[in-house]
């Protein structure tokens, strides 16, 4: 078996060679994970494993000259399609010169692969137009679309596509996967904000990234206590990274929910900030509150597209401080 770069992948990548083994390989594959799995790299290799002209017993060779010039990033029938910079929507043009570059045999005699990632910032048009491939396949050609949303593709593209769910593994192995990078501290409650992924937990740990969550939770705190502005507050938050921020605050509100109700410590995704949800819980309206975990929900999909996060995060925190009753 091919060497694979994350432990957790084994699974996955064993179905991914059975496909190839029992010859039955998907024209469209959708893999769908949070961020923070390894989705690429699993996606890569396989690829690579597509395209290899001496396969070996469920792995590619590595030294055949379709797989030289796959890892030297200029192989003619592999196409990595992302946006142009990261948040950025994947436009109909680059769909468009996908497709005329698809009219073209692949140039070698296995597979031609293209890989689309994130595929959920396909926007409507370019949608639209890449649906035209999965009706009328090319030749040789396997796509793989990978996604942390995999609801936010049209059902005709959903449809059209085998499905690989991409899954954190259990937290004892995640942790000792961290242990064997070097994080000896806070494993699991790193794992937990990075919604159980390893990577993202490393990245975290590395980045130091705890004490900007801790600063940013303080201020959120402060807010429900009418001791910070929610617009000033928007001004400072909209210079954060907002995705991780809003996901943040998604957990938080869980917690503070959890907590509302008399939920166990152990239960709570956020145990060091156990006594501060609790005295959040005892100050808030459970109707305002919920009214504010819904528009989290919906901000989680408005915060990649969204042009002013400032104007979004003054919302959020708005209402966020009409949720308190005893200030």
């Amino acid at each position: 078996m091919s060497d694979l770069i994350y432990p957790w992948h084994k699974p996955y990548w064993q179905h991914l060679a059975a496909y190839v083994e029992q010859q039955r390989i998907p024209q469209a594959l959708l893999m769908n994970g949070v961020a923070g799995l390894g989705k690429q790299d699993l996606a890569m290799q396989f690829a690579q494993y597509l395209t290899c002209l001496d396969k070996q017993e469920k792995s590619y060779c590595g030294h055949c000259a379709s797989c030289k010039l796959f890892v030297a990033g200029t192989h003619p029938d592999f196409t990595l399609l992302q946006p142009a910079e990261p948040g950025k929507v994947i436009g109909v043009d680059m769909i468009r010169q996908l497709i005329a570059k698809l009219v073209l045999k692949p140039q070698y005699s296995a597979y031609r692969v293209v890989i689309i990632t994130p595929a959920e910032q396909m926007n409507i048009n370019s949608a639209n137009a890449f649906l035209k491939c999965l009706e009328e396949p090319p030749e040789r050609t396997v796509f793989l679309l990978l996604t942390e949303r995999s609801q936010t593709l049209p059902a005709t593209i959903r449809s059209r596509c085998q499905k690989m769910l991409i899954t954190a593994p259990d937290i004892d192995n995640a942790v000792l996967w961290l242990q064997s990078q070097g994080v000896n501290e806070q494993q699991q409650l790193l794992l937990h904000l990075a919604q159980g992924a390893p990577i993202k937990a490393l990245a975290y740990a590395q980045d130091n990234v705890l004490e900007q969550r801790n600063g940013c939770f303080d201020d959120w705190e402060k807010v429900a206590q009418g001791q910070v502005c929610p617009v000033q507050l928007a001004e400072k938050w909209h210079k954060l990274p907002a995705g991780q921020l809003v996901q943040w605050l998604v957990i938080w509100t869980e917690d503070v929910i959890k907590c509302y109700f008399q939920a166990e410590k152990t239960l709570l995704l956020n145990e060091d900030l156990d006594q501060h949800l609790r005295g959040l819980a005892k100050r808030l309206d459970l109707n305002r509150l919920f009214d504010f975990y819904g528009l989290l929900l919906k901000d989680t999909y408005r915060i990649n597209r969204q042009l002013n996060k400032q104007l979004l995060f003054e919302e959020m925190l708005i209402i966020w401080s009409q949720a308190t009753i005893n200030k």
